[in-house]
């Protein structure tokens, strides 16, 4: 498979003042198969540990950091000769080291011909809960699920992604039944890599929603095993609800839907943790739409989103028909995964942060983002339905340089928005 996070990496190895990398990300979004296919790629070999599962390891960093020391130790413990530019050396689940996690200040400082990647799918907790983090000190990626763009290349369908990459939009036209087609899967297969491969091998929709099911599981593991038991209700609180939250037509954030009675300030702590695993997303509000905006949140109104598509489709225990046939069920909860896919592309695929705008109970824009010193609003759609009222009473009264409508019909320019085709957001 490939993943457009390889580039940047590439990018990195070769920066003339390279630091340690730290790959950020949650569990199972691919960050060990990308950073050893990375290091088999682009060095002679690759010294891997996993703190996680090699407890030995860890105390090779107890006693200090010099390095000289450190490379020898690493050298036993992987059997493999470090040379620098040669070798890369990769820290798997560093958050369970957190002496190794400060080593990477004097691997910057005392040996930067070392080539490090330090990953941890759990790092924002460790970090949290006290961990010194070498700021200034290390390069730092985000690892996301992977987006419909490469969700088509690992389905073989190169041509169709190429097409997006180019902004054809003239092919996208002729060839929306395809885009519509792989589309609709995303939204049921998501873009966990193990899914995604599962399904491009063997094309068994049954056995993505297993493989979905025990990820899921492995979350909650996590959650047992890594939080204090007061806390852990509440994460789990958090996280069942959220399907619920989307749910709605207001996709507000309400803590009184998590259980009657709940407030804000028993549940921050549940939610940071989240987010600090890279679970979900936070969508706040800004007040009013201006630069930056920023300087305008309202961090009391909030959207959260899952991590992936596919993960919201398992949670909600929507089947396969369901979401290819789009029956009448589906209607309502349609909105809810459409609006989970655009966020997660926006996140995964730009360098935008996305806001959320209400104007009334009634008038809401799905996101804003701020793109090249102006506001954009961003309304999303999830058929053809193009009347936009929100956004177009937004527009009559802010008059933005740019607005966007993102729905399943063709691209277009109109005097007042750009229709941009579901599949594309890539190119928002």
């Amino acid at each position: 498979m490939q993943r457009t996070l390889m580039k940047e990496l590439e990018s990195w190895r070769l920066k003339r003042n390279r630091k340690p990398l730290i790959l950020k990300g949650a569990r199972q979004v691919g960050k060990t198969w990308l950073m050893k296919e990375f290091g088999r790629n682009n060095f002679q070999n690759v010294a891997y540990v996993n703190f996680d599962s090699d407890q030995r390891v860890c105390r090779i960093f107890e006693e200090d950091y010099d390095i000289g020391r450190i490379i020898r130790m690493l050298n036993i413990e992987t059997g493999m000769k470090i040379i620098p530019e040669e070798t890369l050396i990769i820290f798997d689940e560093v958050q369970e080291a957190p002496r190794a996690i400060s080593s990477l200040k004097y691997f910057c400082e005392n040996a930067p011909g070392y080539a490090v990647i330090a990953a941890g799918s759990l790092l924002g907790v460790a970090i949290h809960e006290g961990i010194s983090f070498p700021v200034g000190k290390v390069d730092i990626l985000e690892m996301h699920p992977m987006s419909y763009y490469e969700f088509l290349q690992a389905m073989g369908e190169e041509a169709l992604a190429e097409c997006i990459e180019k902004k054809d939009y003239e092919s996208l036209r002729i060839f929306k039944d395809k885009y519509v087609h792989w589309l609709k899967l995303y939204y049921y297969i998501g873009g966990m890599p193990e899914a995604v491969k599962d399904y491009a091998d063997n094309g068994d929709i049954r056995t993505v929603r297993e493989i979905q099911n025990r990820i899921l599981e492995l979350y909650e593991n996590d959650f047992s095993k890594h939080t204090p038991s007061q806390e852990l209700a509440r994460i789990r609180l958090v996280w069942n609800s959220i399907p619920l939250q989307l749910a709605k037509e207001n996709k507000k954030f309400f803590f009184g839907q998590i259980r009657q009675g709940a407030r804000a300030k028993d549940f921050e702590l549940a939610i940071e943790w989240l987010l600090d695993c890279g679970l979900i997303t936070k969508v706040y509000r800004v007040e009013k739409p201006a630069i930056p905006l920023k300087a305008y949140t309202d961090f009391s109104a909030f959207k959260i989103y899952l991590l992936d598509v596919g993960l919201l489709a398992a949670m909600s225990e929507l089947d396969a028909k369901t979401i290819l046939e789009r029956n009448d069920l589906f209607t309502e909860f349609k909105g809810a995964l459409t609006e989970q896919y655009v966020l997660q592309q926006i996140v995964a695929e730009t360098t935008y942060t996305a806001y959320y705008y209400t104007a009334s109970a009634h008038s809401e824009i799905d996101f804003m983002i701020q793109k090249n010193g102006t506001i954009a609003p961003i309304e999303v759609k999830a058929e053809e339905n193009l009347q936009a009222k929100s956004l177009k009473a937004y527009c009559e009264k802010y008059k933005p340089d740019y607005a966007v409508r993102v729905s399943m019909s063709n691209y277009r320019e109109e005097d007042w928005l750009v229709n941009l085709p579901l599949y594309a957001v890539r190119n928002l």
